[in-house]
């Protein structure tokens, strides 16, 4: 399975906007919590995971999120295909992550605040990997 973006949209009258995405089927979600980088400069990467899903959302400003699908989780090659979204609180798209990924997470503007949801509980399983941010060439 590939990531995707799940399209939301908004909708404006003189009340004010609605936001809303009506394809995210989140029955799936067990948990969720909020990422904000310390600032715009910084890159939160490479986590990910060999089971789990998650489903990033922004909740203000907008991201840069780049996905590696991992070939070898001990030793995995460092030249493997980048996938890059770009996600925005202007509209309530959600990016789906599917088991097998390594995500880096760049805010674009100050203060974003990204959403993250996952399909398993804290502690319910033991699927945490992490690379050095510099492991994969980021030249491509």
């Amino acid at each position: 399975m590939l990531p995707q973006i799940i399209k939301g949209n908004a909708h404006s009258d003189d009340r004010g906007v609605l936001y809303y995405n009506n394809n995210f089927n989140a029955s799936a979600i067990k948990r969720l919590y909020f990422i904000e980088n310390r600032d715009a400069d910084f890159i939160r990467a490479w986590q990910g995971h060999k089971i789990e899903q998650r489903w990033f959302s922004a909740a203000n400003g907008s991201f840069e999120i780049k996905l590696i699908a991992v070939d070898n989780w001990e030793s995995p090659s460092v030249n493997l295909e980048q996938h890059i979204f770009k996600i925005s609180s202007e509209t309530l798209d959600v990016l789906h992550i599917p088991a097998g990924y390594i995500s880096s997470i760049k805010a674009l503007t100050d203060k974003a605040k990204l959403l993250v949801m996952a399909d398993y509980g804290l502690g319910e399983i033991k699927d945490e990997y992490r690379y050095d941010a510099g492991y994969f060439d980021t030249n491509k």
